[in-house]
C-alpha cells in the first residue's frame, strides 16, 4: 500500500485537533509525537505535505541544484509512512530516492552497499512535540559523487534547505557525515526507514 493510500485511510481516524492560524496549526494532534501510530504520523504528513513542498520551492537555491528540489516528489518514495523520530533531531522523515539510486537503495541491504555516483536522496522532515504541536522541518539532501571527489564524507555531498526555501550553511562533516559514516558506514552511509514503514521496491 502506498503512502497516499495510507494517508487517505488515516484521514478517517479523527486524530487532529483543528485549530485556527494556518495549515500548520491545523495539523496539530492531541498526543505527543512519540506516541503516534504509523497511520497517525502519515495523517500529519498528508495534512502538511503541500505546505512543506511549497516552502522548500521558495527562493534561490544558490549552491544547491534546484532540480533536486523541484523534481524529488517524482522520485521513488522509500517508505509508506513517515519514519519515526530518531536521527535528524527527532524529526519524522519521508525519504525519496532518484532513479539513479533507486535499485540499490530499495534493497535496504545491511552491508556491501555501493550507491552509484549520481544517486540523490531527499528527506522531508517535520516534528511533533510533546504537546502535539506540528512544525515543518528542513529538506535534507544527499548526493553521491564520483569516487575520490569527497573522501572525508564517503563521497557524499550533504545539503539542506529550510522550510522557507533557504540553503542551510553547516559543517557537513560534523553535522552529517560523522553520523552517517559512524552509524551506517557498512552500508555506504545510508540510513533506512524502519522496517515496518518501508515501501516495496
Amino acid at each position: 500500500m502506498t503512502m497516499h493510500s495510507w494517508t487517505q485511510t488515516a484521514l478517517a481516524a479523527g486524530v487532529f485537533v483543528l485549530a485556527a492560524g494556518g495549515a500548520q496549526a491545523a495539523c496539530d494532534v492531541d498526543k505527543p509525537g512519540s506516541a503516534l501510530t504509523l497511520m497517525e504520523a502519515a495523517k500529519v504528513y498528508h495534512c502538511l505535505e503541500k505546505e512543506l513542498h511549497a516552502g522548500y520551492l521558495q527562493g534561490d537555491k544558490r549552491w544547491i541544484p534546484s532540480e533536486f528540489v523541484t523534481d524529488y516528489r517524482s522520485w521513488k518514495a522509500a517508505s509508506d509512512f513517515p519514519a519515526a523520530p530518531g536521527f535528524h533531531g527527532e524529526r519524522y522523515l519521508v525519504t525519496f530516492v532518484n532513479p539513479v539510486g533507486e535499485a540499490e537503495y530499495m534493497q535496504f541491504k545491511e552491508e556491501n552497499v555501493t550507491m552509484p555516483a549520481g544517486s540523490v536522496l531527499a528527506k522531508e522532515s517535520f516534528t511533533v512535540n510533546d504537546a502535539g504541536k506540528v512544525s515543518k522541518g528542513p529538506l535534507f539532501l544527499m548526493q553521491k559523487v564520483a569516487e575520490g571527489s569527497s573522501p572525508a564524507t564517503g563521497d557524499w555531498y550533504y545539503m539542506a534547505i529550510t522550510p522557507d526555501g533557504l540553503p542551510m550553511t553547516m559543517d557537513v562533516v560534523s553535522a552529517c557525515s560523522d553520523c552517517h559514516q559512524g552509524n551506517f558506514g557498512q552500508r555506504d552511509g545510508l540510513g533506512y526507514p524502519l522496517e515496518e514503514a518501508r515501501a516495496k521496491p
